[in-house]
């Protein structure tokens, strides 16, 4: 029930949000990865199912990603002027869940598999991936910027800010370490339900 429940939200924002974007381009990139995860937990959905609380944050990440492929990261409405900011500030958003759910996926797998001993060198591990992540995205897309020339700046969304890409990693450092902070003791819990 809850399955089906996750696909109706998905489904529905995503057909919302492919409906007259602001740009079609910049709009595929941005939710192509949130198909990719959908196509990854299905082909895993019976071999490794997740945790509630990490399909439930997977779900919103996606819902971030389609929200700014649908108006484009500099031009989400409800955050322009925010807090008197001069730019709008979405992309800090979704940058701040790309290093959040990243760490509660690598924290899933990393103890569900058994593969790090000791909280430390687990928190270590997790907070480098996601700002090893956070970084390859990055290079993804100055990479795409290279091969779309001007049509990029709409999914780059820096709107001219020179530090873009450093606060950025900065903001996925902070959704890694708040996740770590805030719902390690949840997850534990709910990992101990898995069979």
């Amino acid at each position: 029930m809850i399955k089906y429940l996750w696909l109706s939200i998905f489904f529905s924002v995503l057909i919302w949000s492919g409906i007259n974007p602001k740009d079609s381009y910049t709009w595929l990139l941005e939710v192509a990865p949130a198909l990719i995860g959908l196509v990854i937990m299905a082909a895993s959905y019976q071999s490794f199912r997740l945790t509630p609380l990490l399909y439930l944050f997977i779900l919103l990440h996606c819902m971030v990603l389609m929200v700014g492929g649908h108006y484009t990261y500099a031009e989400v409405p409800w955050f322009d002027g925010l807090l008197g900011a001069e730019r709008n500030n979405y992309d800090k958003v979704g940058h701040f869940f790309q290093g959040f759910v990243p760490a509660l996926i690598a924290r899933e797998i990393l103890l569900r598999k058994q593969v790090v001993n000791g909280k430390a060198w687990l928190m270590l591990i997790i907070i480098s991936l996601c700002l090893a992540f956070s970084a390859f995205y990055e290079l993804i897309e100055w990479w795409v910027a290279l091969a779309s020339g001007g049509s990029a700046e709409a999914f780059l969304g820096t709107q001219g800010y020179v530090w873009d890409t450093q606060s950025d990693m900065a903001m996925a450092l902070v959704g890694a370490i708040s996740l770590l902070l805030l719902f390690s003791k949840l997850h534990d819990k709910q990992l101990k339900a898995i069979p």
